[in-house]
């Protein structure tokens, strides 16, 4: 079992000490699962890269926006759950945040 609560300061934490405003880890490794706690400053992005197979992202503290082309963006505030769809996307925070990143890398 893992409690995220933790993971949620110690990452937000290991971000504001990074030059580069993140910081991750992956918590669950299961076949083709993956979940992993993404930690950003304000202003820090996820530059466009292209979506799994299936994916959803939980907000667990602060608010996020997620970018998709030819999409207005669609901000994301503390407990809200959006699945991604298949086209490339990026992530900015808007405020110091955290989020678990649920992905399926194959079947």
């Amino acid at each position: 079992m893992v409690n995220l609560a933790p993971l949620v300061d110690a990452h937000l934490t290991a971000a504001r000490a990074s030059e580069r405003g993140r910081s991750a880890e992956l918590v669950v490794h299961d076949g083709p699962l993956r979940q992993s706690v993404i930690a950003l400053l304000s202003g820090t992005e996820l530059h466009e890269h292209e979506a799994p197979p299936a994916a959803s992202i939980q907000v667990l503290t602060g608010t996020v926006r997620v970018t998709e082309a030819d999409e207005e963006p669609r901000a994301l505030v503390t407990g809200d759950l959006w699945t991604l769809t298949h086209a490339r996307h990026a992530v900015v925070a808007d405020e110091d945040s955290a989020f678990l990143l649920t992905t399926v890398t194959g079947v």
